[in-house]
């Protein structure tokens, strides 16, 4: 099982009008880490910025308008995906794994395939996708009544992980509190 692990950070919350300007994760393959990465990504010139969006991520305008250009990043995140996935055989894909990824991530991350030419998404990922935090809300049924929230660090921490605040909102250290979550909840 190829299980795309992915987190990313952008200047705002329209896929329709803001862009990406993170993307990290862990491609874990048959219960394995096979790589981790991690893309900082100038993001589509046409990309509104929200600057409350790059508060929450802790970046300025200035640091995000000189990451790498779009175009190489997404170059090589398409590298990436073909060294463990060969998009070309249907029955060989990626499922998209994230928190609250279905209705946030994953239109993001198909824009960012659109915005660089690419209409063949669905030769790398599986259409349907595992949202992590639809997983905790089934194993948090019955505590999530007395919950502040249901965020990734609420979850994470109602589960016993442990949470740096202080890094939370890096799409790499949100990934990693989003794969603790996922152990977590199918291993019981």
């Amino acid at each position: 099982m190829k299980l795309f692990f992915f987190d990313l950070e952008t200047t705002g919350t329209n896929p329709a009008k803001h862009g990406i300007h993170q993307i990290s994760g862990e491609i874990v393959i048959d219960g394995e880490v096979a790589e981790r990465f991690d893309f900082y990504v100038c993001p589509n010139p046409k990309a509104q910025i929200d600057p409350e969006a790059l508060k929450v991520a802790g970046v300025t305008e200035e640091q995000i308008l000189a990451y790498p250009p779009m175009k190489e990043v997404y170059d090589q995140l398409i590298a990436l995906l073909s060294k463990y996935v060969n998009r070309y055989d249907r029955s060989d894909k990626f499922y998209l794994v994230g928190y609250n990824n279905t209705s946030f991530d994953n239109p993001f991350l198909r824009g960012f395939f659109l915005q660089n030419g690419d209409s063949y998404f669905g030769s790398w990922f599986w259409a349907n996708s595992i949202d992590v935090m639809v997983l905790a809300t089934q194993f948090l049924l019955e505590e999530r009544p007395h919950m502040e929230n249901f965020k990734l660090s609420t979850v994470a921490r109602q589960l016993g992980i442990e949470v740096d605040a202080a890094d939370l909102h890096s799409a790499d250290y949100d990934i990693a509190l989003t794969r603790a979550i996922y152990e977590h909840c199918v291993k019981r």
